[in-house]
């Protein structure tokens, strides 16, 4: 009829997309996404096929921050019968199968974990990277890593963590953004001068600085900064298993979670957002300083204005494994993708205090036997400096060590 258009019913999202299973079509049994064959395999009776993710790459859609586009996004896993296990002493959770059986988290090495229904009102990840590194090769990464360094347990190499490495996909968020960045201080620069010393009665030369306000305009292009979607990972261990290539991202799929872990969120987006904002002008800011000319730099201000700003949801691919040592708790990450390890180490700290001690003898026995020398008739001077110069030495090196194996302890 003139003036009157018909549209198609919009259809419901639980009629448009079924929740997909993994069985195998040959002999029943759940199948599970096999690294070496790229695609969803059968370990019984040996059926495959390929998960047909679409590659996309650092071409991956980002999404703009509207209110339209975050209620629009597809939520849950996309996958039947997926059950979540929660620690009740960490508070993480981990999406699982529901027949997956586990007994400790792998966050925090707890045994209060109970299994429930997965929440299905979280945002859906959009892209991610697969597992590019078989379960295989994690025990014998993990064993070279943990029997590094003399300062550790001599039984570290043989901790039961090597058997402990679970394959979890973890939250991330990338944001994409320009930043224009004004900023005004005083720079100073230097030049020479000669004066008249009075005192030597003779013309000798000096640096003095001059100061004078400037200002400048610099932009910034960020592309894909990466911020951890999970409050229940160290940051400082994941930052160095990085970088990822986000040149291997593909289109989601249920099927590259078919036998393996996922880790949802716990950090939203608006909360990743600021912390990325909070990283993004430290950049700003560097950028600026190198805008300057000279490196006396004092009143610096800075205003940045963020412009075509952009996210993306993605699932990176971590092995994890923690363990306790002592009735400590420690963790470890290996890269999915690359093969990097890094994580937290006891260490033995009497072999510690025993080498510091080492280190401090020679300058402290030096400057006692010195000093009754020096007292006697000034003869153990020249062995009291050289006593204090060893001490001092020695002092470096043990401030070093000590700060080296704080570090292989704190997460």
């Amino acid at each position: 009829m003139p003036g009157i258009t018909v549209y198609a019913p919009v259809q419901a999202k639980a009629e448009a997309e079924a929740p997909v299973t993994f069985k195998c079509p040959q002999c029943g049994a759940a199948t599970r996404y096999d690294v070496a064959a790229g695609g969803v395999a059968c370990e019984h009776c040996g059926f495959q096929t390929q998960a047909n993710g679409q590659h996309v790459g650092r071409q991956a859609e980002k999404l703009e921050f509207t209110l339209e586009t975050v209620a629009k996004a597809e939520q849950g896993w996309g996958t039947a019968g997926r059950m979540e296990l929660h620690c009740d002493s960490c508070g993480a959770s981990l999406a699982v199968e529901n027949k997956a059986l586990s007994i400790t988290c792998p966050f925090c090495a707890s045994n209060r974990v109970n299994l429930r229904q997965a929440a299905e009102d979280q945002l859906r990840p959009r892209f991610l990277i697969p597992f590019k590194i078989p379960v295989e090769n994690n025990r014998r990464v993990a064993k070279e890593w943990l029997s590094k360094g003399w300062f550790h347990p001599d039984t570290l190499g043989q901790s039961s963590v090597l058997d402990r490495f679970l394959g979890i996909y973890l939250p991330f968020w990338t944001f994409t953004c320009h930043i224009q960045a004004d900023w005004k201080a005083e720079v100073g620069y230097e030049r020479t001068e000669r004066y008249y010393d009075s005192s030597s009665k003779e013309w000798k030369s000096r640096t003095v600085i001059d100061w004078r306000w400037e200002n400048g305009r610099v932009n910034v292009q960020l592309e894909d900064w990466l911020i951890s979607g999970s409050s229940h990972i160290s940051k400082k261990i994941l930052g160095r298993i990085q970088p990822f290539d986000l040149g291997d991202l593909v289109a989601y799929l249920p099927d590259y979670l078919a036998g393996w872990q996922a880790h949802a969120y716990d950090i939203p987006l608006t909360q990743a957002w600021e912390e990325g904002k909070s990283q993004m002008r430290e950049k700003a800011r560097d950028a600026c300083y190198a805008d300057i000319s000279s490196s006396h730099v004092r009143n610096f201000t800075m205003v940045a204005d963020f412009a075509d700003e952009s996210w993306r949801y993605v699932l990176l691919p971590v092995y994890l494994a923690s363990y306790k040592f002592e009735d400590k708790v420690y963790q470890v990450m290996i890269n999915g993708q690359t093969g990097a390890i890094a994580g937290q180490k006891p260490v033995a700290w009497w072999k510690i205090w025993s080498t510091i001690a080492a280190m401090l003898a020679p300058g402290v026995l030096g400057g006692l036997i010195s000093l009754p020398l020096l007292l006697a008739g000034g003869l153990g001077a020249i062995t009291l400096v050289i006593s204090f110069i060893v001490l001092g030495i020695g002092a470096a090196f043990a401030i070093s060590l000590y700060r080296k194996a704080v570090d292989s302890e704190a997460a």
